[in-house]
């Protein structure tokens, strides 16, 4: 019993990260109906503010990181995505790869190709013991941050003007612009939130690896476009769902695994996506391209 607490343990804090990325890339979508590529990109150069201002405290250096996602995000949004905006969807598709490509190369040329090294708090790589569990500081981080994220989202989205402005702009984009809701307010809004979603994986990614490099984006971004595709198209729930399942299956997997399959472990995740489609094509929770729902 003890090792099964512990494993489902780090299932759910993998799982919590997959749901903080597929969130980010789903909030965009929901509202402007985009698969944003450069997702990916948002999560590595937060992490590199970590990096830039390690001289700071790391709690300075984690609000530099925050704000770097939120200014990037914003940014990417207005030099790049408002002009396909109304483009079709391989238009938005080329300039989000574009983007991506962009900014990586960007930061290759700037800093270097190679790894570098993040120093964090040592606490966060001690352990705390739960009866007979041993649980790592990490995993409670990244546990209660999503479940502040979940609640500072869903109050923003059922309680706020703002989320009733995203969620009509969700449901009908044109409607809701003849409604007098501020397309570019609402959009930009949006790209901030994964902004900082992106941001708190950014940390997160840093505080597990200790390390940044250019690339580093490129996993988290397949893996929250998966877990996207497993709850359905713009269903926020469903990402959250489709994270939660992929980052389980992904842990526990690697725990339960025969020694012979472990190498074979990739290959089964992302068979688990294949068989959900062949029964249900629009996802777990029926969301379809082009039809972005709250």
């Amino acid at each position: 019993m003890t090792e099964l607490g512990q494993n489902l343990i780090d299932a759910l804090a993998l799982g919590s990260l997959y749901a903080l990325i597929a969130l980010g890339i789903t909030l965009v979508y929901t509202v402007m109906g985009m698969m944003n590529f450069a997702h990916g990109e948002f999560i590595m150069l937060s992490a590199y503010a970590l990096y830039v201002f390690a001289g700071l405290p790391f709690a300075a250096a984690v609000a530099a990181a925050l704000l770097t996602g939120i200014v990037i995000a914003l940014l990417a949004e207005r030099v790049a995505f408002r002009s396909v905006r109304n483009a079709d969807l391989s238009a938005q598709l080329v300039t989000s790869l574009a983007v991506a490509a962009i900014l990586q190369n960007v930061v290759t040329v700037a800093v270097d190709a190679r790894a570098q090294s993040v120093e964090t708090p040592a606490s966060i790589s001690e352990s705390t013991s739960i009866g007979s569990i041993s649980v790592p500081n990490l995993e409670f981080v990244t546990l209660g941050l999503t479940a502040i994220v979940l609640g500072c989202l869903g109050w923003l989205l059922y309680r706020t003007r703002t989320g009733l402005a995203m969620r009509a702009a969700a449901e009908n984009f044109d409607m809701a612009r003849l409604l007098g809701i501020r397309a570019d307010r609402v959009i930009a809004i949006a790209f901030a939130i994964s902004g900082v979603l992106a941001a708190a994986v950014g940390v997160l990614i840093v505080m597990q690896t200790g390390q940044v490099t250019p690339t580093m984006g490129l996993t988290p971004v397949l893996v929250g476009f998966v877990a996207v595709v497993i709850g359905g198209f713009g269903r926020m729930f469903g990402a959250v769902i489709g994270g939660l399942l992929l980052g389980a299956l992904s842990s526990l997997l690697g725990a339960y695994l025969p020694e012979g399959l472990a190498p074979f472990r990739d290959a089964i995740v992302f068979t688990f996506p294949v068989l959900i489609l062949i029964f249900r094509p629009h996802g777990l929770l029926g969301g379809e391209i082009g039809k972005a729902r709250v």
